[in-house]
């Protein structure tokens, strides 16, 4: 019942393991089970989507990850404190783009004479070079991501958790993230667990999806994605994979009969 950071002198093999999760919530009702029994490692360095229908527990699980929230039972333990990256950049309007990843950078305890650059290399990470002095207002969504991304890294996690964070782009702009976030990962050495609702994306990112059932959600089951980066949303192996999962989701659906 518990979410932990793993000792900063212990060798551990893992950037998050979940070991027999469950976690319930008080309704109208009584005691709702939202997550049953869920155990997941996520390795060094490795990325991995969790991918359901909505109201299935993603959302919830990435939170207790983030230590958020509390599991009713079971544990979870992380290598280090995990970042977090939401559908919605929360980004504080007040600040410009480099000031927001300066804030993350004084909380992490960054010296005030080192956030100024810091700021910029993380914004040439992310390809907004230039841009530390525009208002959130001044940019675009998909801009707006690459800051909130920037903030992230900001923190020096070895595990970045996003929520969704592309949904709310248009498609364009969604496959050109995608783009950054694969080479980000690959040039940070991150680990990535990433919730979506869609298939093709999960498909398109992870070296590993993990779908989960319907609420209670439950590990329904798991592929490697053996198909070589860079991948394309349209690419054949992506298109294959992504029907096999849909099909294997669709069945999920109707067996718990939503809609």
């Amino acid at each position: 019942m518990a979410t932990t950071l793993a000792k900063a002198d212990e060798t551990v093999d893992f950037a998050a393991r979940l070991q027999h999760v469950s976690k319930s919530f008080t309704g109208p009702g009584g005691q709702q089970l939202v997550l049953d029994d869920i155990s997941i490692d996520v390795a060094p360095g490795e990325f991995v989507t969790l991918l359901g229908a909505s109201g299935c527990g993603k959302s919830t699980l990435l939170n207790l990850v983030a230590g958020l929230d509390r599991p009713t039972t079971g544990s979870i333990t992380t290598d280090g404190r995990p970042a977090l990256m939401f559908q919605e950049h929360a980004l504080f309007p007040w600040l410009t783009a480099g000031k927001n990843i300066e804030l993350a950078l004084k909380l992490r305890g960054v010296p005030k004479p080192l956030r100024r650059d810091k700021a910029e290399e993380l914004l040439e990470l992310v390809r907004l070079k230039g841009a530390h002095g525009k208002r959130v207002h001044e940019l675009s969504g998909g801009m707006r991501q690459r800051v909130a991304m920037a903030r992230a890294l900001a923190q020096e996690s070895n595990l970045l958790l996003m929520d969704e964070p592309f949904a709310a782009l248009d498609a364009i702009t969604r496959d050109v993230l995608h783009d950054e976030l694969t080479r980000i990962w690959a040039e940070t050495g991150l680990s990535v667990l990433f919730v979506t609702h869609n298939v093709r994306e999960a498909v398109r990112l992870a070296q590993r999806v993990i779908l989960l059932s319907s609420r209670p959600g439950r590990i329904a089951r798991e592929w490697e994605v053996d198909i070589p980066q860079p991948r394309r949303i349209e690419d054949a192996p992506v298109a294959e994979l992504s029907l096999e999962i849909t099909e294997v989701l669709r069945g999920e659906i109707r067996r718990h009969g939503q809609h």
